[in-house]
């Protein structure tokens, strides 16, 4: 009887164990497939034929209608409007910047009427719509030439080094281009790939230059450009340059130091009449109101403001400071 019940807790036992490690096993070949089709899925997931190619054709009906329409608003396109699109680094064509600005001024005089429900507002808000791409535009240009600007002097310590090491001057640009952030990186990238495409090395020098309008810029393509004509030892002739950059903002920094004091006058001479004004609607708005009312009183705000704008400008005009 012992030996019987010995024999069936044995078989029992052995039954437990079987199953708990046929569950384990079952639990474990579930995370398997769950981790391997997650991996499939980051690493080896083949994306559906019938979507890439949906997605590929609206992506060539979409070039197709962007190439007609370049190709039908072509005689709009200027020089100077592609110059300066490419000075902002935009990635869109003269045409469709007009086409944008033309859906804009139509955009904004309708909202404009609807809004107030008068043609002057409409007129109005068809201004602003225009005004706006070409301020957005110039300020692009602006702070892409400056941040330009910042990076000249490490671009040509870069140039500089890989020269001295034995690279010549287009193998020192693709070290700029890979160690440099934008926008020297998309600049010089874009003079690699015009000599690419057969463009002499001094035009595309010259083309970065009228893109970025820099006269740092104007003495590196100056001296490299003598250096191909004539030969030399360019690295010798990048420390004179890289020298004589460093001393003029040097001495750029010294006289906007010496003419701040000029300079927040300007600024604070412009906004001094404004917040006169404002203190005067607070302490006594009626006092103040009487210049604002239809009549000849109306003449001397308006004349206050062009006085101040003018005076404002010339005060501008007198500190700047070309170096």
């Amino acid at each position: 009887m012992s030996a019987d019940l010995l024999t069936i807790g044995a078989i029992a036992l052995a039954m437990m164990l079987a199953g708990g490690v046929g569950f384990l096993a079952i639990m474990n070949l579930a995370v398997g497939r769950d981790e391997v089709s997650e991996r499939l899925g980051a690493y080896a997931l083949v994306p559906d034929m019938a979507l890439q190619r949906d997605s590929d054709r609206r992506r060539s009906r979409l070039i197709r209608l962007r190439l007609r329409l370049n190709t039908m608003l072509s005689m709009l396109s200027s020089e100077e409007l592609s110059l300066k699109l490419a000075s902002a680094n935009w990635q869109i064509t003269e045409s469709e910047y007009i086409v944008l600005r033309i859906a804009g001024v139509i955009v904004g005089g309708v909202i404009g009427a609807l809004l107030f429900r008068s043609i002057y507002s409409g007129v109005g808000f068809a201004l602003l719509a225009y005004l706006v791409p070409a301020v957005l535009l110039q300020r692009s240009i602006h702070n892409r030439r400056l941040k330009f600007e910042r990076q000249l002097v490490d671009v040509l310590v870069l140039v500089k080094g890989a020269v001295r090491s034995g690279y010549s001057f287009l193998q020192a640009l693709d070290v700029v281009i890979q160690e440099m952030q934008a926008p020297a990186c998309d600049e010089f990238r874009r003079v690699r790939r015009e000599v690419g495409l057969g463009l002499p090395l001094s035009q595309a020098l010259n083309n970065m230059h009228a893109r970025m309008q820099n006269d740092d810029l104007y003495l590196v393509v100056t001296a490299v450009n003598i250096n191909t004509q004539v030969g030399g030892n360019l690295s010798t002739m990048l420390e004179a340059v890289t020298t004589t950059i460093r001393e003029r903002i040097r001495l750029f920094s010294e006289i906007r130091a010496l003419t701040s004091m000029q300079r927040y006058s300007g600024y604070l001479l412009t906004v001094l009449p404004f917040i006169v004004a404002a203190v005067l609607f607070i302490i006594n708005p009626s006092y103040i109101s009487r210049l604002f009312e239809p009549g000849p009183f109306i003449c001397i705000p308006i004349g206050a403001l062009v006085l101040v704008l003018i005076g404002n400008i010339l005060i501008r005009v007198m500190s700047k400071i070309e170096v």
